[in-house]
């Protein structure tokens, strides 16, 4: 599985580099802005693209508008986007459209190795991976018409998960019941929010982040 990496910090791109090599990943190239990325994306073909958020010259929006240009010119290419901080603006406008094979994570809540290397390959494959502070912030945010008004606390939580791109054994696990329970809430989300009950992980992920756009 081939990746590419814009990070403008040389410690943490070399860091990246290293771990992702160590877990079976070909690091196709290493860059330190968005153009340079552009190009390299253009011309290695990477299966997934990690960006940082903020790149040079100005450290603003560089990064996710590289990512967002690799998403239009290379539809099946990955792309990981690392923030040091919750932004949901840039949120919204990365996963807008499809979260197939887009990830926003948080760097700071990157605590294990294990599930940040499951994250890429997920995103590599076509997946989605969102932290689950950014979902838990975009779900809190209220509207006059808020379309999950709608959802029991225990649906919302179930939401909040399906919406961190865990599948339905993942949120049986992590709220302690059944595997029939989730699948029973799912469906019971999807009728409320007059959504179809079948497509991918990502579609799920998608439907969410739709449905919550300013």
């Amino acid at each position: 599985m081939r990746v590419a990496i814009a990070e403008d910090s040389v410690l943490l791109r070399e860091g990246l580099a290293r771990l992702l090599g160590d877990a079976g990943f070909e690091v196709v190239a290493q860059c330190e802005t968005g153009d340079d990325l552009l190009r390299k994306a253009d011309s290695r073909e990477p299966d997934v693209a990690i960006v940082d958020i903020r790149l040079p010259p100005s450290h603003n929006d560089e990064g996710l508008r590289a990512a967002l240009e690799i998403r239009e010119r290379h539809p099946s290419m990955g792309v990981l986007v690392l923030s040091q901080y919750v932004e949901l603006g840039l949120a919204m406008r990365l996963l807008a459209d499809s979260a197939d094979g887009t990830g926003y994570l948080l760097k700071d809540r990157i605590s294990d190795v294990g599930e940040f290397v499951a994250a890429v390959k997920r995103v590599a494959a076509g997946g989605s991976a969102v932290d689950p502070i950014i979902v838990s912030t975009l779900l809190s945010r209220r509207r006059s018409d808020d379309p999950l008004a709608v959802l029991t606390p225990r649906e919302r939580e179930v939401l909040e998960l399906m919406a961190t791109g865990s599948s339905n054994q993942g949120i049986a696990d992590a709220l302690v019941i059944t595997l029939r329970a989730v699948e029973k809430y799912v469906s019971s989300i999807f009728g409320k929010l007059g959504l179809p009950s079948t497509g991918s992980e990502s579609r799920r992920v998608l439907a969410v982040l739709l449905y919550l756009r300013s």
